[in-house]
């Protein structure tokens, strides 16, 4: 069952250990009455219940499991601009001017992460700059054609460096070129969600965990319910992702066609020097490649590695993931061939058919955020922002995003993930040849 594994996957988590949890919120155990429910505790809803508390909303949030347990809390951290599927389906759908517009508030994302790490005093080992890489000539041009029309299109600038001078960014064998990108960055995923839901409460958001909703009856009046207890509300915003329908299928089943959960994968290394640190990434960015299928890694404030990939689109953890992991991470530096691995954490994202983010509305009350498909850390503040400002009758921003048309996965309920699993097999082979 997906929400096993997700559990199982977190429980080695370096975010976990490298953090005291506040103590547990109580679940529902009654019937409410509240402006808007919000429906999970990670980035998206804590961001919505935010920006609907300071609009003067009384908001309550219901988690499945504890705040940020899911993709919140045990991502790579990378706060990236920009969207998962990059430019091309506003361009195609919705023309330059809108695709101008959705990558303007993706920029505006990054500003957002700031200014609440800033009000709210989020210490999450924030730091700015982002490097993509080629692992070979064809991903080398593919990478520069995209800088280019980011430049020209967008006025959004990168470093491109080629051959030798890769080296002077990233110490790595591996890698023919990169590209640098000083406004996104990283920082420590956990430590942010629970600022998150600190400032939250300190609006008068009221959060309860373990209270996952089972069911939605919709109307002008919305009742959410869990096994202890309901709310009910003028609005709800659903924010669960790929593990909504594991706790309640009949809550928004229009919507799990169009999301697939994919697992992925981390390791951290022991601490390491500073000198070496800086060695093999001076600028101390995070950096992912350009592949399908990917790597990205980055160090923590305390000098480990952190090394993200080896994904799967079976729902089913990779064998001798340690093993693996580590292997990869060792082709990409030899430095650290031999350092001793000292966590191993993985779960479930979520991914939509084209990449592009799924925002949208079901009926005129309900408003649904999903499909962030690994650019989550920045786009899910923005998307709370949005979906805030349409419960406030605000929409024009938010209906940039629900203009977007998504397709449901292939193969119905049965031959979906067989077909995902074919579909990436097939990328995979791409990166390698």
């Amino acid at each position: 069952m997906l929400l096993d594994s997700d559990t199982q996957l977190n429980q080695q988590s370096y975010y976990e250990a490298s953090v005291m949890r506040p103590e547990p919120e109580p679940p529902l155990q009654e019937d409410l009455t509240t402006d808007v429910l919000v429906v999970g505790a990670g980035y998206a809803g804590l961001s919505s219940a935010i920006e609907l508390a300071r609009r003067g909303y009384q908001v309550v949030v219901l988690e499945a499991e504890r705040v940020c347990s899911g993709a919140s809390g045990r991502n790579g951290g990378q706060a990236i601009a920009g969207f998962a599927s990059g430019q091309g389906p506003f361009e195609q759908q919705l023309g330059k001017a809108a695709a101008r517009e959705a990558w303007s508030m993706s920029m505006a994302s990054i500003d957002l992460i700031d200014e609440r790490i800033r009000e709210f005093d989020i210490a999450c080992d924030r730091v700015k700059g982002y490097m993509y890489v080629a692992d070979s000539a064809r991903k080398a041009r593919a990478l520069e054609k995209d800088c280019v029309s980011m430049q020209r299109d967008y006025s959004f600038a990168h470093k491109f460096v080629t051959g030798a001078d890769v080296q002077r960014y990233i110490q790595s064998p591996r890698y023919c070129a990169a590209a640098f990108d000083s406004t996104s960055g990283h920082l420590h995923p956990l430590k942010f969600g629970l600022g998150l839901a600190g400032a939250a409460q300190t609006l008068g958001v009221k959060i309860f965990e373990k209270s996952a909703v089972t069911a939605l009856e919709r109307g002008a009046i919305l009742k959410a319910r869990t096994l202890q207890g309901s709310v009910s509300a003028r609005f709800v915003v659903l924010a669960g992702n790929c593990t909504l329908p594991e706790h309640g299928p009949r809550v928004a089943p229009e919507l799990t066609p169009r999301i697939m959960p994919v697992g992925t994968y981390m390791i951290s290394t022991s601490a390491l020097s500073t000198d070496l640190c800086r060695q093999l990434i001076p600028s101390n960015a995070a950096v992912c490649d350009n592949n399908f299928i990917l790597d990205y890694f980055r160090f923590s404030a305390d000098n480990r590695m952190l090394f993200g990939g080896r994904v799967s689109y079976s729902t089913r953890t990779p064998s001798n993931l340690k093993a693996v992991m580590a292997q990869r991470l060792g082709a990409i530096f030899p430095q650290l061939e031999n350092v001793p691995v000292e966590h191993v954490w993985g779960g479930f994202v979520d991914i939509s058919m084209n990449r592009a983010p799924d925002f949208g509305r079901l009926g005129n009350n309900v408003y649904y955020l999903q499909g962030f498909s690994g650019h989550g850390v920045a786009l899910t503040g923005l998307a709370g922002q949005l979906a805030a400002q349409a419960v406030a009758g605000q929409a024009e921003r938010f209906d940039v995003f629900a203009r977007l048309q998504h397709r449901s996965f292939p193969g119905g309920s049965l031959l979906r993930t067989p077909s995902l699993v074919l579909g990436m097999l097939y990328h995979r082979m791409r990166d390698v040849f």
